[in-house]
């Protein structure tokens, strides 16, 4: 076995092509461009097909990766797809928004001394190259059970219930308060990063199986838990997802020109902000925009800034370079995009004009201190540090917090301290019967393969309970 990792190593991975940074940091084309079939099949070849593959064992939905790997290097492309969907019913989204560096790449054997297979660009081929040039056949879907499923938010927790329950034979329904379905996936990340016609399509996958979709539908407002219950559903899932906006709570917040990055981003992509005037739907624009945060939602945030006009964007972040939480490609753009990294810096105040804008902001200096609970160095403020930056729009991207439209109109399901709901993290089952919970509403903001994994433990439950009981 060493010998044959010393001979892979060899043979480097290969780097999908993608639009120059100073072209695509004033466009919102996606930015890497897809590999060719050859260039997915030498990558494919890579892959040393492990006895005991680490890398499935690094995915929350158990991708069988050293299958569809080995499928796609000799060319079937068609078996690659059918294998990954037997365990991911969203592979084009996965392979682009996905963290494999800390999952199934992070774990491949070849990364130990040289460059893991670059899996999720293998996953985003197999997706593309069977949208584009596929028969359109689907995956046989059992007999029909009689029972009928309610799925409360249709982001990728949500997705990935129906995608499983409706091929097992029950009848499923997506709920979505939105005018469009996708969720997080359609209405926080940008345009560049997961094209809006790639969800469009990995939903209508779900559609053509028979999954129904139901927007502009505020389940807790428009109609109840119990009252789905009693329109005949035998079970719900609720993936709302935690898109309640969160600030910083100092001096001047309440200045022109401040904003939450949900709504931002809301803007630019659900309301396709950036097609302004053509799409009536207008945005606040800056030359010099500051962003706070560094999360993922802070990198779409500032890039997007870039594209809609900003001179120029920072990012404002309390913590050095090694705790930043975003992906690390997605750093990697940002900086070669133009965005500066302000880090080891606080903000402690806005500073607004005599009109009531904002027009800069106080910061301090920081230094690292001892690990706090989250297992990260502390910052602690540099006494005298105080200077001041001159910015004329405040993206605030520092977390968010649970959606509280249908949880607060439904006493029934036990929240947690910070308004989460209180699922069992085994199964998503919750304290009412009959519902369960997955997603960025249970664990909080977190990853789009995170929820997808609770969406696939809630379906095999939620199956269990149709056809066993309670």
């Amino acid at each position: 076995m060493a010998e044959k990792v010393a001979k892979k190593v060899k043979n480097p991975r290969i780097a999908m092509p993608e639009q120059e940074p100073q072209i695509r940091a004033r466009n919102f084309l996606e930015v890497p461009t897809g590999y060719t079939p050859k260039m997915a099949q030498e990558e494919a070849a890579r892959c040393l097909q492990c006895k005991k593959p680490a890398c499935v064992q690094g995915c929350p939905v158990g991708v069988d990766i050293p299958g569809f790997i080995d499928l796609l290097s000799q060319g079937d492309m068609t078996g690659a797809i059918r294998n990954l969907w037997t365990k991911n019913a969203l592979p084009a989204v996965c392979g682009r928004v996905c963290p494999q560096e800390v999952q199934c790449e992070g774990l491949c054997i070849l990364g130990k001394k040289g460059e893991p297979v670059a899996i999720g660009n293998l996953e985003r081929f197999c997706a593309d190259y069977e949208r584009e040039n596929g028969s359109g056949e689907t995956p046989p879907v059992g007999a029909p059970t009689g029972k009928k499923v309610a799925v409360v938010g249709s982001g990728p927790s949500g997705l990935t219930v129906a995608g499983d329950l409706i091929v097992k034979g029950h009848d499923v329904t997506i709920f979505e308060a939105f005018h469009k379905p996708g969720g997080v996936l359609v209405y926080g990340i940008p345009e560049f990063r997961l094209p809006k016609d790639i969800v469009a399509q990995e939903v209508n996958f779900l559609e053509r199986l028979g999954v129904k979709v139901e927007c502009n539908a505020v389940v807790g407002k428009t109609v109840s838990l119990e009252e789905l219950f009693e329109q005949g559903f035998d079970a719900i899932y609720v993936g709302v997802g935690a898109g309640l906006p969160r600030f910083m709570n100092i001096p001047g917040e309440n200045l022109v020109g401040i904003l939450s990055a949900n709504e931002y981003l809301t803007r630019a992509n659900l309301m396709k902000a950036y097609k302004y005037p053509e799409v009536d739907t207008p945005i606040p624009k800056g030359k010099s925009v500051t962003v706070l945060g560094a999360g993922n939602v802070a990198m779409d945030s500032a890039r997007t800034a870039m594209r809609l006009g900003a001179e120029k964007v920072r990012i404002v972040y309390r913590r050095s370079r090694d705790e930043m939480p975003a992906r690390g490609a997605e750093i990697h753009h940002a900086e070669e995009e133009g965005i500066e990294l302000f880090l080891l810096t606080n903000p402690t105040k806005y500073i607004g004009d005599e009109n009531g804008r904002l027009i800069g902001m106080e910061c301090l200096k920081m230094e690292l201190g001892e690990p706090d609970a989250s297992g990260r160095r502390r910052p602690v403020a540099i006494e005298g540090s105080e200077f001041q930056l001159d910015t004329d729009l405040c993206i605030v991207a520092v977390g968010s917090g649970a959606n509280p439209l249908l949880t607060a109109e439904t006493p029934d399901i036990k929240l947690n301290r910070w308004g989460n709901i209180d699922a069992d993290e085994a199964n998503g089952k919750t304290t009412m019967k009959g519902v369960w919970a997955g997603g960025d509403i249970v664990t909080g903001a977190a990853t789009v393969i995170l929820a997808m994994g609770a969406g696939r433990a809630a379906a095999n439950s939620m199956h269990d309970y149709l056809t066993l009981g309670w």
